[in-house]
């Protein structure tokens, strides 16, 4: 593995000819980049309501990781300083390590029907699952393109809740939204759907809307560090150290988090993705077992090694949305060479993990303030 170039002290320009030797991007898409010029306010005004105008921010890029056995410049797209630089820190231990080994579940998404006025729940339940064909096909007659390319309403599942107004049933549909994050799809399929739920059961739908709580749509990624290149055994055992006190502990667990999510936003942004959507998900797979704790994982192998792991649901899409409008998240993509969404799960957590391994490495060494105020200098 060829060893990964230092950009910090570079210029702008030189970061930017350095970004060109480096990616298949013209001068033309840099310079687009560098003088802010990729979004107008008239094509702005196609993406959302009550448009005055746009709002910019920085736009950096993360030399040098390796994911699958590829190397790639990442793009990062934000406020937060000192951000890029830990990130690509973890990038670099992580390269001279063979990289990050990412995979992903697939683009399955959930799409919830809300039923009330239901009778008898259970036998709802049945009668949804012994008649679910009809409920796939009034969702996929709402989408033939996306059929056409393999998508669409693959399965229904079926489960009664108690709440405070009462029993509930719940219809997920789970549907295969391919490249696209899905969510204007998976909210017509649903409503499409819901007279056919009721039509079933005698119930009356109320809500009908995509869940982000994206179970069937993760993306994980794993490292190994040798302890050498941590300073030793010692420090290994440290970063154990830390991740079972954020295991153990919400208040230490959010900000560990918000930490991984310092790496995987910006990409997000980058990409014209539904930053909203993939902290929700995120978070809330942070929670799943009754209790807030850490999604990224630290352990020490017989060998006395650092592992590293993430495992999180990540809804992303290279097609259609803000992706589709917005010329600077082509750009990003281009940069990657990325054209299908697992790909880009699979950067984002790696680079969620790389960011968390960054900010570990100086929380278990120098301290994050010292650490942060050597990089101003």
């Amino acid at each position: 593995m060829r060893e990964v170039k230092d950009i910090t002290a570079m210029s702008v320009d030189e970061r930017i000819a350095y970004a060109k030797a480096n990616s298949p991007l013209t001068e033309e898409e840099l310079q687009m980049i560098k003088e802010g010029s990729a979004l107008t306010t008239d094509r702005a005004d196609q993406m959302v309501e009550n448009v005055i105008g746009v709002y910019f921010l920085p736009y950096s890029i993360a030399p040098g990781f390796v994911i699958n056995g590829k190397e790639m410049i990442v793009p990062m797209v934000g406020e937060e300083p000192y951000v890029t630089k830990s990130t690509t820190s973890g990038a670099r231990l992580a390269a001279a390590n063979g990289g990050f080994t990412a995979s992903t579940t697939g683009s399955f998404m959930i799409g919830q029907i809300q039923m009330l006025n239901i009778e008898n729940p259970e036998t709802a339940r049945l009668k949804i699952l012994e008649d679910k064909q009809r409920l796939i096909e009034a969702a996929n007659k709402v989408d033939p393109v996306l059929v056409s390319f393999g998508g669409g309403c693959t399965d229904v599942e079926v489960r009664t809740i108690e709440t405070m107004t009462g029993q509930m049933v719940i219809i997920h549909l789970i549907i295969n939204v391919c490249d696209a994050m899905g969510a204007q799809a998976i909210n017509a399929m649903v409503e499409a759907a819901a007279p056919i739920a009721e039509e079933i059961t005698g119930g009356k739908t109320n809500l009908k809307v995509l869940s982000n709580y994206a179970i069937y749509r993760l993306a994980r990624a794993r490292v190994c560090i040798k302890k050498e290149d941590l300073g030793g055994e010692e420090n290994v055992d440290k970063f154990v150290s830390a991740y079972a006190f954020a295991a153990a502990d919400p208040f230490r667990a959010a900000t560990n988090n918000k930490g991984v999510m310092n790496g995987m936003i910006p990409v997000v942004v980058a990409t014209g993705n539904d930053t909203r959507a993939v902290e929700s998900g995120v978070h809330s797979y942070a929670a799943r077992n009754g209790r807030y704790s850490t999604i990224t994982i630290w352990e020490k192998n017989n060998n006395g090694d650092l592992e590293g792991m993430i495992e999180v649901p990540m809804a992303v899409g290279t097609v259609g949305g803000t992706t589709k409008f917005h010329p600077a998240a082509q750009v990003s993509l281009k940069m990657m060479g990325i054209t299908k969404a697992d790909d880009l799960e699979k950067v984002i957590v790696s680079v969620g993990l790389a960011a968390n391994l960054g900010v570990l490495y100086s929380l278990v060494t120098v301290g994050l303030h010292g650490d942060f105020e050597s990089a101003r200098k």
